[in-house]
């Protein structure tokens, strides 16, 4: 094809030749679109073309350099393997779009006509066939490159042999980006031909969630561009965090006019966004977008510690997606990069090429012959002159040329090939591996059809994208590389943690990997103990958490407020986002375990919490036992009475003859001193752990051997009224008078209780029984009575012949008998009522063993009561009187 256009001549130059290009002629070339140099370009002016506009500034990321050198070291070393393409050699034509989108556009153009001249349209005699353009950093720079590319669809391209005569038309066959962005982009260019050397961006997105979780933070800054991407990004992960428990606590957003260095606009952002970053409580923050993200948040930072002091650190966790990198300009290499230290990073998987240190060693500007970036590379990058050709120099040192790159800074320059180098290095493979498969299927062909010697190589469009997708491939050092249907690498990303040095240097720690293809349980793996964090961050966790005295190994916080600890629960804070609350203590009988849990739980039946209410701790049983003191005291005092009982009902037997003995029906006597005695020992079945025969006899004896005993002494009242009453010639009583009349009264008041207790064991027996809940901590062994109602039936029916008595001895006290026991029962029933009228409020009062030591008291006391009343004036007659205890006095007192 000839060219005819007006204007532009074939066999002369570009009227503005770009700066900055590394051209290394070959019949096949890979072209590559790097940012490496930030321009500032004068404002439109329509008046001249845009070629000519005026570069007002430059400034160069001198870090970015290693991805050009990246892409040249790749075809160098494809071109010293025959075997990958015989007969053939790469090589490249790299352009730098400035970070510019006008100049995006200029350069894709340039790479798909120029040869050393800018004819947009036209080929001007060339045979060089472009196969592929790697670049894209950035979303933007690849939709751009996707733009022009796009429009070029020629449906075939030939790639001659030597001695090929066949003239050749251009093809673009793919874009290979090895920069991270969103899937939309790609539907959005309507461009199919565009692949990712890095894996989907999801996957990071998931990885940012795993990564917030595993160190629980939940308060969390957002920093990203504000453009599509960012809002992408906004509104996939705030969707992720509601999900998760986790809020935002800012969003800051970089206007896309500080992209392209708007003066007023940066410096409103930066004034704006001081506040922001420095009063948050949010210490983990997320950065999403490219790199310049990561300078303006330096100058951020800068502008927080002019605030704040310049003596005042100030520390959060920075945590970056795998597209942003911390690199700098040369111009800010007085600043603190420990400013950084302890950030977070995904990074695409890297490796260590051999022989790629030592091809960066040999890099000098005298050596390298074609490469328009060396010299501004080398100029700013080391501060001295390069001289030109002529030997002019300005002010500035000239450089030696023995400056090494590896004496720069980890933030300027890095030797180690880094996740974007080696994304770039497996591009360059890939379409290398996948022309070598084209011409060795081509060369098959032409054996099976005889033809020794091919005339020509002809390739189809849809060849590349079947061989580029679902083809995996070996690289020079072993890893596979293998793209899928959607055009992404499948693969994960590396967790890296930076630590920086007093020196401002800076390595970055591998501490987790995020691999898609792993086993279940092991896609997101991490190390803890390789963390190191910022020395602000480690002191507020340290006085918050008060675990560790090695600050760095205590992980921050990053919460709206204080961790709710262990025996609290998080109470929602009204006109707050969820991750705001209050800390309230647990209710009685609940626990929290964990930090920061919304409710607490019940601890099981048996288990009671501690006093922090952090966990549940087993019950104790709880009964009134033998080896306690109070157990013990009871005991003795029981036995004691028993023992005082049993002396009397001795001295009662062995007097039994005598006048006082035989005053008062002695059986009647014998009868309730025994049944005294009975109450005392029953009270023993009251301690001790109950069983089944303790539960059944402890309430049917006490009840059935108190009513002996009340009916004992209503017989003796009544036997002392009877007695009186037939004292007088003619009475009606005299045929009452006897033991018959006694023994009918105790016999049938007896039977009644007996009757209610047979009734209570025949219907709702007791049984032993565990009570969980009366007391806290304790689980308590007590007998269930089966039925309330019946258990105060039996001291209803006692209190009833209680009554009964007092009153027959109340109305008796003043008959004439020398020894009247009317009073004495009187006073000894006031006290018997008067304890069991108590006993009632003071049981129901009580819970556990001490409910069943009132009843023992009650039991003790009330016989006591009856044996001291009745027993003890008897006894002092007998024991110290005896001269009272005659016939004679008792006549005589008669009369």
């Amino acid at each position: 094809m000839t060219c005819k256009a007006p204007d532009y001549n074939c066999n002369g130059n570009d009227p503005v030749q770009i700066l900055h290009e590394w051209y290394q002629p070959s019949k096949i070339l890979i072209g590559g679109i790097f940012t490496h140099i930030f321009i500032l370009l004068s404002e439109l002016s329509f008046q001249m073309h845009p070629s000519e506009e005026v570069i007002n500034a430059a400034m160069m990321i001198p870090k970015f350099y290693q991805h050009i050198l990246a892409l040249a070291f790749a075809i160098h070393e494809i071109n010293e393997i025959p075997n990958i393409l015989p007969n053939a050699t790469l090589g490249f034509r790299i352009y730098d779009n400035y970070h510019n989108a006008r100049m995006t556009y200029r350069t894709t153009l340039d790479l798909l006509f120029k040869l050393h001249q800018f004819l947009p349209g036209y080929r001007c005699g060339t045979k060089t066939h472009l196969m592929g353009v790697i670049g894209g950093l950035r979303s933007d720079t690849s939709s751009q490159m996707a733009d022009i590319l796009g429009l070029y669809k020629i449906p075939q391209g030939v790639i001659p042999s030597t001695d090929s005569g066949i003239e050749n038309y251009l093809h673009i066959e793919c874009i290979l980006s090895f920069g991270s962005f969103q899937p939309a982009v790609k539907d959005e260019t309507g461009f199919p031909s565009l692949y990712r050397m890095v894996p989907n961006e999801a996957i990071q997105y998931q990885g940012i969630l795993e990564l917030l979780v595993h160190f629980r933070w939940k308060w969390i800054g957002l920093m990203t561009f504000d453009d599509d991407g960012g809002e992408h990004f906004m509104q996939t992960m705030e969707s992720m965090f509601s999900k998760n428990g986790i809020c935002s606590a800012f969003t800051n957003k970089v206007p896309v006019t500080v992209r392209i260095f708007e003066m007023s606009d940066m410096n409103k952002y930066i004034m704006n966004s001081i506040p922001v970053f420095r009063d948050s409580k949010a210490n983990a923050v997320v950065i999403y977008g490219e790199n310049a993200n990561i300078r303006w948040l330096a100058a951020i930072i800068l502008g927080i510690k002019e605030s704040l002091g310049e003596m005042t650190s100030f520390g959060k966790v920075w945590i970056t997606t795998a597209q942003i990198d911390f690199a700098l300009f040369m111009f800010q290499r007085t600043w603190d990069i420990q400013m950084f230290h302890g950030a977070i990073s995904f990074t695409s998987l890297s490796k260590d090429i051999p022989g790629f240190q030592t091809f960066l060693q040999t890099v000098s500007p005298n050596q390298v012959k074609g490469n328009g970036f060396i010299k501004d590379f080398w100029e700013q990058a080391f501060d001295c002159y390069v001289p030109n050709s002529d030997g002019s120099t300005d002010l500035h040192e000239t450089c030696t040329g023995e400056e090494s790159m590896q004496n720069l800074p980890g933030q300027f320059f890095q030797m180690s090939m880094t996740g974007h180098s080696y994304s770039i290095y497996n591009a360059v493979y890939a379409v290398a591996h996948a022309l070598h498969i084209m011409y060795r299927t081509y060369s098959n062909y032409r054996k099976m059809n005889n033809r020794d010697k091919p005339n020509s190589w002809q390739v189809e469009p849809w060849q590349l994208h079947s061989l580029l997708r679902n083809n995996p491939f070996n690289n020079n050092i072993g890893d596979e590389v293998m793209l899928n249907e959607h055009g992404e690498l499948i693969g994960g990303f590396d967790l890296t943690n930076l630590v920086t040095f007093p020196n401002n240097s800076y390595v970055r720690v591998k501490v987790g990997r995020l691999d898609p293809q792993a086993a279940p349980g092991k896609v997101f793996t991490i190390n803890e103990e390789r963390f190191e964090w910022h020395k602000d961050l480690s002191q507020k966790a340290f006085s918050s958490a008060k675990l560790s005295i090695v600050e760095e190994q205590v992980p921050p916080f990053s919460l709206c407020n204080e961790q709710c600890y262990p025996g609290y629960r998080r109470k929602k804070k009204e006109g707050n986002k969820f991750c705001c609350y209050d800390c309230s203590s647990c209710p009685e009988e609940m626990i929290s375990k964990q930090k920061d849990l919304d409710y607490c739980t019940r601890c099981p039946e048996e288990h009671f919490p501690n006093h922090r209410k952090d966990e549940c701790i087993p019950k104790i049983q709880s009964f009134l036992s033998f080896e306690e003191p109070l157990g013990v005291t009871l005991a003795s005092l029981s036995l004691l009475f028993s023992l005082i009982t049993a002396l009397v009902l001795t001295v009662f037997i062995k007097q039994k003859d005598t006048p006082i003995v035989k005053a008062n029906n002695r059986n009647l006597t014998y009868l309730l001193l025994t049944s005294l005695l009975l109450c005392f020992l029953c009270a023993l079945l009251f301690i001790g752990q109950p069983n089944k025969v303790t539960c059944l006899l402890r309430q049917t004896a006490f009840g059935i051997i108190f009513s002996v005993a009340v009916s004992s002494i209503l017989a003796k009242t009544i036997t002392v009224v009877v007695v009186f009453m037939a004292s007088k010639p003619g009475n009606i009583f005299r045929k009452w008078v006897g033991k018959r009349l006694a023994h009918s009264i105790v016999l049938c008041s007896s039977l009644v209780q007996v009757g209610i207790c047979a009734v209570w064991l025949a219907s709702f027996p007791p049984f032993p029984d565990l009570d969980m809940h009366s007391v806290s901590g304790e689980i308590i062994v007590e007998c269930n009575e089966g039925s309330v109602t019946m258990f105060y039936c039996v001291l209803g029916y006692m209190g009833f012949q209680a009554t009964v008595s007092f009153t027959v001895a109340f109305l008796a006290r003043k008959l004439p008998d020398s020894f009247n026991e009317a009073k004495f029962i009187t006073f000894s029933m006031l006290v018997f009522c008067s304890v069991w009228v108590s006993f009632v409020p003071s049981y129901l009062s009580t819970k556990g063993k001490y409910m069943v030591a009132v009843e023992i008291f009650c039991i003790l006391s009330s016989g006591a009561g009856l044996l001291v009343c009745i027993f003890s004036p008897k006894c002092y007659i007998i024991v110290f009187r005896p001269d009272l205890n005659k016939k004679e006095q008792l006549i005589r007192r008669i009369h």
